[in-house]
């Protein structure tokens, strides 16, 4: 049997400014949050995405910021990164997960959404995780692993429209 995958909360410390577009403690963005501190953020915690939620009240989740979102949809099209914000380059719509789904479920739901991480909800849909394949690769058998490593890595026609 497959044990159910737990919520994997990015753990970010609070960072005191009065006016901000994100909520560093919890690590999520608003969509104007800057390109450069979601940069920031990712260098800081060593991670590559970090889900876009609605508003600080639900943390519904609207999208998602990769670090190759913004070189594809920005340094690519020779747009500057510094005056653009979240919404101007996070991928939407917002594949979710909840933290009692299998870890086979969840692998097959990367595989075929052809995603390396993705957020995970409570029963309210609230943001309240990320799982990532290094997860994965750390609770499901090596079989399952090498498989979702293999279908998430194929290359698409998306990837390359991307900066087209």
């Amino acid at each position: 049997m497959v044990k159910p995958l737990k919520k994997l909360c990015l753990k970010l410390e609070e960072k005191n400014e009065s006016e901000r577009h994100y909520d560093y403690r919890s690590g999520l963005l608003y969509l104007r949050t800057a390109l450069q501190e979601v940069a920031q953020m990712m260098i800081d915690h060593d991670c590559g995405e970090i889900p876009v939620v609605e508003n600080k009240e639900t943390k519904l989740p609207f999208g998602v910021i990769t670090d190759r979102d913004i070189v594809c949809r920005t340094v690519a099209r020779g747009l500057n990164p510094l005056d653009l914000t979240v919404g101007d380059c996070m991928t939407t719509p917002c594949v979710t997960v909840t933290p009692d789904i299998s870890i086979a479920e969840c692998s097959r739901i990367m595989e075929e959404n052809k995603i390396r991480r993705v957020p995970v909800v409570d029963p309210a849909g609230c943001c309240c995780g990320i799982v990532a394949l290094a997860d994965i690769a750390l609770h499901a058998q090596k079989g399952v692993t090498a498989e979702v490593v293999k279908e998430v890595s194929e290359p698409t026609a998306a990837a390359s429209a991307a900066a087209g």
